[in-house]
C-alpha cells in the first residue's frame, strides 16, 4: 500500500472518530445530560487536540469547534 494511501486511510478514520464524538456530545446535550455532555466535551477536546497534533485539521478549526461546543454546554440548562 502507498503511503499516502495509508495515510488518507488513517486521516479518515481518525475524522470519522471526531465526527462520531461530536455527534454523541450533541445527543447527550439534547437529552439534558449535562455531566456526560461535559465528559464527552472533554474527550472530544482531547480528540481534537490530537488531530491538530498529527496534522489530521487545522488549528484554527480545531479551536473554533471547540469554543462553539463549549459554549453550548454552558448555554445548556443544567440538568
Amino acid at each position: 500500500m502507498r503511503n499516502s494511501a495509508r495515510k488518507q486511510l488513517q486521516n479518515h478514520s481518525i475524522k470519522t472518530r471526531l465526527h462520531n464524538l461530536e455527534r454523541t456530545f450533541a445527543e447527550l446535550l439534547g437529552a439534558g445530560k449535562k455531566d456526560e455532555a461535559t465528559a464527552a466535551l472533554r474527550l472530544l477536546t482531547s480528540a481534537f487536540d490530537k488531530a491538530v497534533k498529527t496534522g489530521v485539521v487545522n488549528r484554527p478549526m480545531a479551536n473554533r469547534k471547540k469554543s462553539r461546543l463549549s459554549l453550548r454546554l454552558n448555554a445548556a440548562k443544567p440538568a
